[in-house]
């Protein structure tokens, strides 16, 4: 008997990561504490700058991938099985990011083991990054995917600006063997310029989402 049932539709795969992203993102706040036994509450509150900054480094970052995720499905007219588990990997990784947000601002705490820490949140992002590419060049390479709101030419450049996206975070991540403050850094310069939409402007064309 032949399968009658209708493919999943892009708007639905969607709304599936929106939640997945949501969640991760609400998640990074169970992390911050506060520190248990006596002492004055102040010290205690500016105690935790490591975790304040973990958490806002990591919050900006999952909100980054969801704003790229969404600037790529605006692109994505159809829907199959490789690309749904391709996506369910990237999410994987984003709903992992919690767990070495917690690790690195422990270790900030306490300077113990800090480079391996920056090290480790790098590996996650690298890892991430090449999930998120490989969504998009699944999708994209032959217009497998793809609809008229992006030409191959176009495409094919976004899977290059895109792609550095892994590498750079690949330095960063060894630098942070050296220097977990210099990885950070690295760490938030790359999270400033994902944050702008990388997608190629048309002559004459408007804004897209």
């Amino acid at each position: 008997m032949s399968d009658t049932r209708e493919p999943m539709s892009v708007g639905r795969l969607e709304a599936f990561s929106d939640g997945v992203f949501a969640i991760a993102i609400t998640l990074l706040v169970l992390e911050i504490r506060l520190p248990a036994g006596e002492g004055d509450l102040l010290d205690k509150l500016a105690h935790l700058w490591p975790s304040y900054l973990a958490y806002v480094i990591s919050f900006l970052l999952i909100g980054m991938i969801w704003m790229n995720h969404h600037r790529m499905f605006h692109h994505i007219r159809r829907v199959d099985g490789t690309l749904l588990g391709l996506n369910v990997l990237l999410l994987m990784s984003v709903s992992f990011l919690p767990f070495p947000t917690h690790v690195l601002a422990e270790t900030l705490h306490d300077r113990h083991d800090s480079q391996t820490a920056a090290a480790f949140y790098g590996v996650v992002l690298v890892i991430g990054g090449v999930f998120y590419n490989a969504v998009w060049c699944y999708a994209s390479i032959g217009h497998r995917l793809l609809g008229d709101t992006i030409t191959p030419d176009e495409a094919r450049t976004l899977r290059i600006r895109w792609g550095m996206g892994p590498v750079l975070y690949l330095v960063a991540t060894l630098l942070g063997l050296w220097s977990a403050a210099a990885s950070l850094v690295l760490y938030i310069l790359l999270l400033v310029f994902y944050f702008f939409d990388l997608r190629p402007r048309r002559a004459g064309s408007a804004p897209t989402p």
